[in-house]
């Protein structure tokens, strides 16, 4: 008899913590407050277009309809609640609103969101190569000169995005030219992405693009070289 208590015991044990485990953290974002609906504002919304290239908007409205299937969406406010893992995106369906009046949100695989451009990139024909993330070491034989390290008091911030080529031309020239900067991507750093939001917000600007980039304390939407080298002065 004790053995056979002993098993039930074991049993109801074993019932009690699978009905209350927690659902693996991956493709569900049910267990998250992310939210977005067609007056929505202040979200970054990276839409893919039919050649493969990247856009950033930060209202709803602005996202044509070719690029509106899969959507990363990440929000500069707070952390949302619920863990997602590090290589995870959310993606946002902005077709069809769900009955709650909100778009459907789900996370997908970092490297599944990217192979759709790639895939649209391939389909569109040959295109200009991309660049190298930034931080990556020049090729050997290119003349490039490595990046200039980011300092505090740098006079010149990029707000951009890893795969965001006019970011990466704007640190190019800064390097040629010899001026430090800092750069800050505004999808793998939320805090990054409130503090553009911030200064866009303060100098009556849209952020429907980037690089976003601050020369001391004046704040371009875009990357023009004629600006950065009015904003710094013949001095640099």
């Amino acid at each position: 008899m004790t053995a056979r208590l002993r098993a039930l015991a074991l049993a109801l044990a074993a019932l009690f913590l699978a009905c209350h485990r927690a659902p693996a953290a991956g493709r569900d974002a049910g267990a998250v407050s992310i939210v977005v609906r067609p007056d929505s504002q202040g979200l970054l919304l990276t839409w893919i277009d039919d050649k493969g290239d990247f856009h950033v908007e930060t209202d709803v409205g602005s996202v044509p309809m070719m690029g509106r299937d899969t959507v990363r969406v990440v929000d500069p406010g707070p952390p949302p609640e619920g863990q997602v893992p590090a290589d995870d995106v959310f993606v946002v369906d902005l077709r069809q609103l769900g009955p709650d009046g909100a778009y459907p949100v789900h996370t997908m695989a970092r490297t599944a969101f990217e192979a759709l451009a790639v895939a649209r990139r391939e389909k569109s024909g040959p295109t200009l190569a991309n660049p190298a993330p930034s931080g990556a070491a020049p090729a050997e034989g290119s003349g490039e000169a490595p990046s200039a390290p980011a300092k505090v008091g740098s006079a010149v911030v990029i707000y951009g995005a890893e795969w965001c080529g006019a970011c990466h031309e704007a640190a190019k020239y800064l390097r040629h030219k010899g001026i430090p900067y800092v750069d800050k991507d505004v999808e793998k750093d939320p805090a990054a992405a409130r503090e553009m939001q911030q200064k866009l917000a303060k100098n009556g600007l849209s952020g429907g693009s980037i690089p976003v980039i601050d020369v001391r304390g004046k704040v371009f939407v875009g990357f023009n070289p004629a600006e950065i080298d009015a904003a710094l002065g013949e001095a640099l």
